[in-house]
C-alpha cells in the first residue's frame, strides 16, 4: 500500500470518528495524511456540492506555463570568530518551504534551489522542547554535539519554546478571510481547497469570536462583514458560494480586508488578516513595495497577517513570504486537508502571539571556537546593533510555537575557507576578557517584547566548558537530519560527506514517539527524492 493511500485510509476513519470537528479539538494527534480526498463539510452539515480537491487527481505537469517565483539567496559562509564574534538573526516560525518541497518530490520533481528553505524545513516539525515557567513567554535552550557530516566540527543546537495555550484559554479573535477567487485559483488544489482549509477553522470558532470574508478577482468584495463566530452555517454558506474568475486586484482585497479588521477590532484580542492565494497579483497595488508599506503601516495598528499559499505553477513563494514577515505574521503551504488540519486545528492557537520581535545574538569565544556558520535563515540576519534596537522588526511566536536554529562550529586547529579582510592599520588586537579564559563556549542572548505592553525582556544562556556532549538527544539528531537534506537538495558547498542514505539513517534512529505521523513521513519524502537525485544524475 503506498504512503498516500495508507494515510487516506487512516484520515477517512479518522475524519468518520471525529465529526464534527469542534468534539476532537482536544485530541493530540492527527495522522499525518488526514481528510485526503475527504469531501468538505457545508453550511447544513452535508458535503459541499461541486469538486473537492482530490490530491490523488492527475495534475498538469509544472513545467506547462510554469511561472513559479522563489527568491535566490546564497548561504551563509564561515565567519572567523576572532573576526567577528557576534551572530544576529531574527527568529522565524515559518513552514511553507518544507510543504513546498514535499510536494514538489510527491509529485515526481526536485524542488528548486531557492524554495529549498532549511529554517522553514526545521520548524515544520514537533520537538519536546522545555516549556516556559511561570510568566515566561518563551524559553530557550542550548545544544552542542558532534556534526554527523564532518567529524572534525560540532554542531550547535538553539531551541526555543512559545507558551502554549488551550482553545478555552485563547482570547477572542476577530479574523478576516481574504480569499483570492482570481482566475489563477481555478484549480482542485486551489480555490476548492481553500474553501475546505477555512472550513476547518469555522469549526473551532466561539461566540466570542468574529469573522469577517473579503475576495477579490478584478475587484475587491465584501462578502461578509464581521459577525459572531457561533454563527457557522452562515459562515460556511458564503465560503461555500465562492468561484474562481478574473485578474488578481490582490493590492485592493488588502485595503478592504484592513478595513474589515478594524471595524471588529477586539481590544485585548487577537486581530489578524489570514490571506489564501497563490499570490500572483496583477492588479491595482501590487508592486511588493507598496504592499510592505501598507501591511507595515496596518501592523502597527494591531492588526497581523497571516498568509496561506496555495497551488502549484504560479506560486509567488518569494512575494508571500515577504508580506508574512513585514505583517508580523508567518508563511504556511497547504498542500492537502492534512496540512490544513495541522494548522488550523493541531495548532490554532498560533494565531495568539506570545512574543513579538524575537531576537536572537551568539556571541562566540574565539577561544573555544575558530569559525562559525549558521544553517539558514539567510533572509533573517539582522546587524548586530539592530539587537537592542527596539524599532527594527523581527519574527514573532505565537502559542505553541518552536524555533530551531542550526550553527556549524569549527574548534581551533580545524581546517576551514574563510575570507581574510587583512590587518587594521589603525587598531590592534583587543584584549581578552576573564570570562574567555574559563573555558565557555559560547553565549545566547534572547530579546523579545511583550505582545501587549511592549515592554522588552533580553535573556542571556552561557554554554559552558562542559557543553559539549558525545551525542544528541534524539530531537538533536532529527533536526540534524532534516537540516542535511536540505543542504542535499540544494546541493550545497556546505553538505560535507552527508549521503541520503546517512539523512534517512539519522533521522529513523530519531523517530521517537512521533504522535502525528510527520517525521515517519519525512522517511518516505528522503526516499523519493533520493530516487529522483538518481534519475537526473
Amino acid at each position: 500500500m503506498t504512503l498516500r493511500s495508507r494515510y487516506a485510509l487512516r484520515l477517512v476513519a479518522a475524519f468518520v470518528l471525529c465529526a464534527p470537528l469542534t468534539a476532537c479539538d482536544d485530541k493530540k494527534a492527527s495522522p499525518a495524511k488526514a481528510y485526503v480526498g475527504v469531501p468538505a463539510v457545508g453550511a447544513t452539515g452535508a458535503m459541499m456540492q461541486g469538486p473537492a480537491f482530490n490530491p490523488n487527481e492527475p495534475r498538469k505537469p509544472e513545467s506547462e506555463g510554469n511561472t513559479e517565483n522563489y527568491q535566490h539567496f546564497v548561504e551563509n559562509a564561515y565567519v572567523s570568530a576572532a573576526q567577528e564574534p557576534r551572530s544576529t538573526f531574527s527568529a522565524s516560525v515559518d513552514t511553507a518551504a518544507y510543504t513546498i518541497v514535499r510536494s514538489k518530490i510527491q509529485n515526481g520533481q526536485l524542488p528548486p534551489k531557492g524554495a529549498v528553505r532549511v529554517a522553514d524545513m526545521l520548524n515544520y516539525f514537533d520537538y519536546d522542547y522545555p516549556q516556559p515557567r511561570d510568566d515566561e513567554p518563551v524559553a530557550a535552550t542550548l545544544e552542542m554535539a558532534p556534526c554527523p557530516w564532518n567529524k572534525k566540527h560540532h554542531l550547535l543546537r538553539i531551541a526555543l519554546a512559545a507558551k502554549k495555550y488551550q482553545l478555552g484559554e485563547l482570547p477572542p479573535r476577530n479574523l478576516v478571510f481574504l480569499i483570492d477567487t482570481s482566475g489563477s485559483m481555478d484549480a482542485p488544489n486551489r480555490l476548492p481547497l481553500v474553501k475546505q482549509s477555512l472550513n476547518l477553522l469555522v469549526q473551532t470558532l466561539r461566540p466570542q469570536d468574529r469573522v469577517s470574508i473579503v475576495t477579490y478577482a478584478g475587484e475587491a468584495s465584501l462578502r461578509l462583514e464581521p459577525i459572531a463566530g457561533d454563527q457557522k452555517r452562515r459562515i460556511q454558506s458564503v465560503i461555500e458560494s465562492l468561484s474562481a474568475g478574473g485578474s488578481t486586484n490582490g493590492g485592493g482585497g488588502i485595503q478592504m480586508a484592513y478595513a474589515q479588521a478594524a471595524k471588529g477590532f477586539i481590544v485585548d484580542g487577537v486581530n489578524r488578516v489570514i490571506l489564501a492565494t497563490d499570490g500572483d497579483f496583477n492588479v491595482g497595488v501590487s508592486s511588493e513595495s507598496e504592499l510592505v508599506r501598507l501591511i507595515e503601516d496596518k501592523r502597527k495598528t494591531g492588526v497581523y497577517l497571516t498568509v496561506l499559499g496555495f497551488g502549484m505553477g504560479n506560486l509567488q513563494d518569494a512575494k508571500l513570504e515577504q508580506l508574512a514577515h513585514h505583517g508580523n505574521g508567518h508563511y504556511a503551504y497547504i498542500d492537502s486537508m492534512a496540512e490544513a488540519h495541522k494548522l488550523f486545528v493541531d495548532q490554532g492557537g498560533a494565531m495568539v502571539t506570545v512574543a513579538k520581535d524575537v531576537k536572537l545574538q551568539v556571541e562566540f569565544n574565539h577561544n573555544r571556537v575558530q569559525a562559525y556558520r549558521l544553517i539558514g535563515y539567510e533572509n533573517r540576519i539582522l546587524k548586530n546593533e539592530d539587537f537592542r534596537n527596539d524599532d527594527k522588526d523581527a519574527g514573532d511566536m505565537g502559542s505553541g510555537h518552536t524555533v530551531t536554529a542550526l550553527y556549524e562550529i569549527v574548534p581551533p586547529g580545524a581546517s576551514v575557507p574563510l575570507a581574510d579582510a587583512g590587518d587594521l592599520k589603525y587598531q590592534g588586537k583587543r584584549q581578552d576578557t576573564d570570562v574567555a579564559k574559563t573555558g565557555e563556549w559560547l553565549t545566547l542572548r534572547m530579546r523579545y517584547k511583550h505582545p501587549d505592553t511592549e515592554s522588552v525582556q533580553e535573556i542571556s544562556f552561557p554554554l559552558g566548558k562542559e557543553g559539549l556532549r558525545t551525542g544528541g538527544s534524539r530531537d538533536f539528531r532529527f533536526a540534524s537530519a532534516v537540516a542535511a537534506f536540505g543542504l542535499l537538495l540544494r546541493d550545497s558547498e556546505y553538505k560535507g560527506s552527508s549521503t541520503w542514505a546517512d539523512v534517512k539513517e539519522w533521522a529513523s534512529a530519531a523517530v521517537g514517539d512521533d504522535r502525528n505521523g510527520y517525521r515517519r513521513d519525512f522517511l518516505d519524502l528522503v526516499d523519493q527524492a533520493e530516487r529522483l537525485a538518481g534519475k537526473r544524475d
